[in-house]
């Protein structure tokens, strides 16, 4: 069941949106459901192999800062 859902925004951004929102031939509630829920699902969601990327990255760190902190690597001044 759709939900109402009313926002308050000031009109230079009320300008943008609606410019946004002519530019795809939608309406203004139309273009923020569709915005947002492509938001939500392309910009907070990752694939597995983007994760898995991004953890390798995080253990290649991690081994960096524990070489870092017992000092085999040394900061030019």
């Amino acid at each position: 069941m759709a939900k109402t859902i009313t926002m308050r925004v000031d009109d230079d951004l009320y300008r943008i949106i609606k410019k946004a929102a002519d530019g795809e031939k939608r309406s203004v509630s139309n273009f923020l459901e569709w915005a947002a829920f492509n938001y939500i699902t392309a910009d907070l969601h990752v694939g597995k192999s983007e994760m898995d990327e991004i953890l390798k990255n995080t253990i290649d760190l991690d081994k960096g800062l524990k070489e870092a902190k017992e000092g085999k690597y040394r900061v030019a001044e």
